[in-house]
């Protein structure tokens, strides 16, 4: 365990970081972020904790902007109730990232020491430790995300060690809560998101067709996720794309081979389109060839639910009623799904685009308002076949708004 940061080290290393030149373009507005870490202060208070150590990369991009692909090594935003501005704190290759991305003031952009990546002894949050000691936060009520993917039990090991007199909870995905209702920013952001996944589903539908290889239909997905609509680039997706043909569709998270499309089968699709990091996850079936009866009518069934569903997504519902409409549906027509029908979406990194919150599931209360974003995943998987109609969409007060535009039911195609 090191006692100590290289703090001349570290103000050395921060003095030759020149962003003059960087042109990025930030998302949101300063004013945005600053209502987001008093919102999680708030939150924080409540909960108890005077600081909390932030390892998702989507809730320091949310926090704070900073936005990269550094979240294969260790890396927080520390947010603390006495400080107004929160901290980045991760490698020192990442740290003019966190300068140009971010409002952050050039003294809360902390980085650890190069030598300690993939160290097989020493650990960057050791100086992590050293950080919270210099502040004064070695007594702190801390709260950290305990299932936050990349919060590893090294990470945890060491702050635990490190910082005996401290008091540590997990703080039940706390910033994970308080993204929830996306503000007008956001929504933009989702409704754009939109526009590039109903294009790029419309261009993979395009696509099949018997003898074409698969991985050539997940190609021109990544193509049409990249390039946009609209003048406007997407951003790549917390998920591949998932492509599962004839009896695959029953195992629901399959990806792409190279084997060439059958000229009888149907093809389930579940991809998403990506605007600065916002999420819109959308699922279709396309059958090649005359599709069963069984087929047919699973499908019906699906899109009728997800109707009802969406119908009911006003503020004052709760997730369960919500999912509770839509089965319904499947057991007046002997159907049951027993897993969840959705989950809240927005900002997100892999390997998940979910949020980690509410659910549309039975046993959960949450009340929905305005401005919250689910995926209402359809899906229904049987033994020998499995369908998906899936929707993203916004709570409004007229129901559940979707973001995509793509023909619902059973896509026939020859």
């Amino acid at each position: 365990m090191r006692d100590s940061v290289p703090w001349r080290h570290l103000s050395v290393l921060k003095s030759k970081i020149d962003t003059r030149y960087v042109m990025y373009n930030k998302v949101f507005t300063k004013d945005e972020f600053d209502i987001r870490v008093a919102d999680v202060k708030r939150r924080m208070e409540k909960a108890g904790f005077d600081l909390l150590v932030s390892q998702d990369p989507a809730n320091m991009y949310w926090l704070t902007g900073f936005d990269g692909w550094s979240f294969y090594v260790p890396q927080c935003v520390l947010v603390h109730q006495d400080v107004e501005e929160p901290f980045w704190f991760g490698r020192a290759q990442d740290a003019k990232l966190a300068h140009v991305s971010t409002y952050l003031p050039h003294s809360h952009v902390i980085s650890f020491s190069e030598g300690l990546v993939h160290h097989p002894i020493d650990h960057p949050y050791d100086e992590l430790v050293a950080l919270i000691k210099k502040m004064g936060w070695s007594t702190s009520r801390i709260g950290v995300e305990m299932d936050t993917h990349y919060y590893t039990a090294r990470c945890h090991a060491a702050l635990v060690a490190g910082l005996p007199d401290a008091r540590f909870s997990n703080n039940n995905e706390l910033v994970n809560w308080a993204r929830v209702v996306k503000s007008e920013n956001e929504l933009k952001l989702m409704y754009e998101a939109g526009k590039i996944c109903s294009n790029s589903m419309n261009v993979a539908i395009a696509k099949i067709q018997a003898g074409v290889p698969q991985y050539e239909v997940v190609a021109e997905i990544y193509h049409a996720q990249v390039m946009g609509v609209d003048g406007y680039g997407g951003d790549y997706s917390a998920f591949v794309p998932l492509v599962q043909v004839g009896e695959e569709t029953s195992i629901p998270h399959l990806t792409w081979t190279d084997s060439p499309l059958p000229d009888n089968a149907l093809v389930a699709m579940e991809i998403a389109g990506v605007r600065r990091r916002y999420h819109t996850p959308l699922s279709r079936c396309v059958y090649i060839g005359k599709p069963p009866k069984k087929v047919k009518d699973l499908a019906k069934v699906i899109v009728e639910g997800v109707d009802v569903a969406l119908d009911l997504a006003k503020p004052g519902q709760t997730c369960e009623e919500v999912e509770a409409g839509w089965q319904a549906v499947l057991n007046r027509n002997g159907l049951v799904k027993e897993s969840r029908v959705g989950y809240s979406i927005g900002a997100a990194y892999p390997p998940d685009w979910g949020e980690r919150t509410c659910s549309l599931r039975p046993g959960d209360t949450t009340e929905l308002q305005a401005g919250m974003c689910f995926h209402f995943q359809s899906g229904v998987w049987l033994d020998d076949i499995g369908c998906a109609v899936s929707e993203p969409f916004v709570v409004t007060d007229k129901g559940g708004e979707r973001f995509c535009n793509v023909k619902r039911g059973l896509i026939e195609v020859e």
